[in-house]
């Protein structure tokens, strides 16, 4: 069963692309945190995707994935504005966010080796960390796509590369611009999927 998994970092226009594809037919989970979501969606963004790439490529063959670029001046103030409101909750002991979340912002951001988890250099050398990581697995492949949903057309790049048919010149909506981080739940749309829907085994997660 093939889908589209968007392995852009957070704060990279997960929200955006999530809610574009949503009028296009497909059913879209932003993040995803049981079989039953992978099973339900056609298209998966975010947490764990970003981290997780790799065992979803084995999981789901023919898949194709979507990475997310977006200008280090930018996506450095806003991603530590999202790991100043989420940081208590990431953490593995303590923190009450889903053990996916956390686990997949621990792997990707270091959080357990870094003193200032929002230190600029810090969030600089995890982007391109993962950025290179992304491009090294995808080499020589035909199956993954870099966009920046903020610029002209990328939409319509976008559309293309998944097989749709579209007119040219189509742009992604900006969503969660500044300090908003919960535009996803306030979308309402009948294609969208819980990340935490349950299926015949509850919800339960990978085994990988």
């Amino acid at each position: 069963m093939n889908k589209i998994f968007i392995i852009g970092l957070p704060r990279t226009g997960t929200t955006s692309i999530s809610v574009a594809l949503l009028d296009y037919g497909f059913n879209v989970a932003h993040t995803a945190y049981t079989k039953r979501a992978f099973e339900l969606a056609d298209v998966i963004s975010d947490s764990p995707c970003f981290c997780d790439y790799p065992q979803l490529d084995e999981l789901f063959p023919g898949s194709k994935f979507v990475y997310l670029e977006r200008d280090l001046s930018l996506w450095v103030p806003s991603m530590q504005m999202l790991i100043n409101k989420m940081l208590a909750n990431l953490d593995l002991k303590s923190g009450i966010f889903n053990p996916v979340l956390k686990r997949t912002f621990n792997a990707i951001f270091e959080f357990s080796s870094t003193l200032v988890p929002d230190d600029k250099e810090h969030l600089e050398k995890c982007y391109l960390q993962h950025k290179q990581g992304v491009l090294t697995y995808f080499e020589n492949r035909d199956d993954l796509i870099c966009i920046d949903v903020s610029k002209p057309s990328s939409l319509s790049e976008l559309l293309t590369f998944i097989g749709i048919s579209t007119e040219a010149n189509l742009d992604f909506p900006h969503l969660n611009v500044g300090r908003k981080v919960a535009c996803w739940k306030e979308h309402k749309h009948p294609n969208k999927v819980n990340s935490n829907a349950a299926g015949i085994e509850q919800r339960k997660f990978f085994d990988y």
